[in-house]
């Protein structure tokens, strides 16, 4: 058992805490008993994990699931503790090669697009909520990390379940990435829905969300926390929809409006 914080492993579990480190050794970092629980219900077998004697005591259930070809850390709870961000660590740590995360969907016909989304909550309520629409896919122009462990945990393990696209090596390059996504998206047919408060003027006009015709292929853009989408981005819509609320709030938290916007095609498609 590895009982001392200088050993090795410590400092490669660390170096996984950021996006440098995953994408030297192309290894994703899970925390915790849920998200490891999550990546077994897609079949997804860790390449490794960290555990401490007492998670593999109370989780039997969830160990003899693991192939006997992953290999086992037992560490000290003290060790793992200073091996990963989590403040309470429930016992253990699991190790995913990035080719374990879901495959672009081609094929999908609803699609959400997240222009330079900054922070790490958010991003992962929305994958959380996205999961739960049945949306197929998820394009990021930048933005926060999606593979960062304050997405991770936020998401609830939706992000083995989704996949997603990050575009661009820098922030003209990303919008000018998600632009080209959105155009040939309607080339292929689908409608564009650019997200707005209700107070935003847009030549096209604004439609309530209940308004639209969610059956059709769909990308839906979310903007930026502050600046909102990219005008240039804009110009890429075919609709542009919002979620009408009282005029004292300004705008809601991108995560929250998303929520009704998300699921009204799932309601659409229940009730069509």
């Amino acid at each position: 058992m590895i009982s001392s914080r200088r050993n090795p492993l410590v400092r490669r579990l660390k170096a996984l805490s950021s996006s440098r480190g995953r994408n030297q050794s192309s290894m994703l970092l899970l925390e915790g008993t849920h998200l490891l629980s999550e990546a077994l219900k897609t079949c997804r077998m860790p390449a490794e994990i960290v555990v401490t004697p007492q998670w593999l005591e109370e989780n039997k259930e969830i160990f003899q699931e693991i192939s006997k070809k992953v290999q086992i850390h037992l560490v000290t709870k003290s060790v793992l503790k200073a091996s990963v961000t989590t403040v309470s660590p429930d016992g253990v740590a699991s190790l995913f090669p990035f080719s374990a995360l879901p495959k672009n969907n081609n094929e999908a016909t609803f699609i959400l697009a997240l222009d330079r989304l900054q922070d790490p909550g958010n991003l992962g309520t929305l994958f959380r909520t996205a999961l739960a629409a049945d949306v197929e896919l998820i394009w990021l122009a930048l933005g926060a990390d999606p593979l960062g462990q304050k997405v991770l945990r936020a998401s609830a393990g939706a992000f083995m379940h989704l996949p997603f696209e990050r575009l661009g090596s820098d922030e003209d390059d990303a919008i000018e990435a998600l632009s080209c996504k959105l155009k040939d998206a309607k080339l292929r047919g689908f409608q564009v829905l650019g997200a707005y408060a209700p107070n935003t003027i847009i030549k096209t006009g604004l439609s309530p969300y209940w308004e639209i015709d969610w059956l059709k292929p769909t990308v839906l853009v979310l903007g930026n926390e502050g600046a909102g989408v990219h005008p240039k981005i804009q110009s890429c819509c075919t609709n542009a929809v919002t979620l009408p609320h009282n005029k004292i709030v300004e705008s809601l938290n991108v995560a929250s409006a998303a929520v009704p916007l998300l699921l009204e095609r799932l309601r659409a498609r229940m009730t069509s």
